[in-house]
């Protein structure tokens, strides 16, 4: 298969660098390789990839704060982000999404897998990126989803990716319920392993940012947004 999506791999091992990358080659992908966080940041602003896949523990600069610094980048807040990672920690995971991860991959894993998980990922950015409504305004709540920023009554305020994707797909519809697997498949997407506790951490961010009374809880079904 021949494509011209570009992946940025991250990652201060070189066998693992040499691994990911002769197996996403094989696949056609274009690849590009940084060894720490500010390198990473550095090839991410000149070759804007479609996907970076970004090693947790780094030294210096971890991925965590690696993954931060790339969402700050106006023309990096919609590349898919995954994390490589060997720990299966929930706060790791729980943080990784804070700062704007879209998946965690474990290592070791089986290069067919692997590619598997990449093309699913891919998949999923484009069609985020095709399906997604720029402006939304609702409630005294402004969602401009270029910006990754809300507005409540004339203050903006910025949001981690995944609060950000989050509120806006409970504000699409508003009134309607959408349960814990729409959430997670919506948001997280399908290949995700995340628990009940991730989206629980999620919602009880949003309504210390933009109040209680806008998100209520559908008891063992799920939540809807209500202004």
């Amino acid at each position: 298969m021949s494509t011209e999506q570009k992946i940025l791999l991250v990652d201060d091992e070189q066998d693992i660098l040499e691994f990911l990358s002769y197996n996403l080659k094989k696949e056609g992908y274009s690849v590009f390789i940084a060894n720490n966080g500010k390198e990473a940041i550095a090839v991410a602003k000149r070759v804007t990839p479609d996907l970076i896949i970004l090693d947790v523990m780094m030294p210096d600069m971890d991925g965590i704060e690696t993954c931060r610094g790339l969402r700050e980048i106006p023309e990096l807040k919609n590349v898919m982000i995954a994390f490589l990672t060997a720990r299966n920690e929930d706060y790791s995971q729980i943080a990784g999404f804070d700062v704007g991860a879209d998946d965690y991959i474990n290592k070791p894993i089986k290069p067919r897998v692997l590619v598997s998980r990449i093309k699913a990922l891919l998949r999923r950015g484009t069609s985020a990126e095709s399906n997604k409504i720029e402006k939304i305004d609702t409630g005294g709540i402004k969602i401009d989803r270029e910006r990754y920023v809300i507005e409540k009554n004339g203050v903006e305020i910025n949001l981690p990716k995944k609060e950000f994707e989050l509120l806006a797909l409970l504000t699409s519809k508003p009134g309607k319920v959408f349960t814990r697997e729409v959430i997670l498949d919506l948001v997280w997407g399908g290949d995700v392993v995340v628990g009940d506790r991730t989206i629980d951490v999620h919602i009880r961010k949003l309504r210390e940012k933009i109040g209680e009374d806008f998100i209520k809880t559908i008891k063992g079904i799920g939540y809807k947004f209500e202004f």
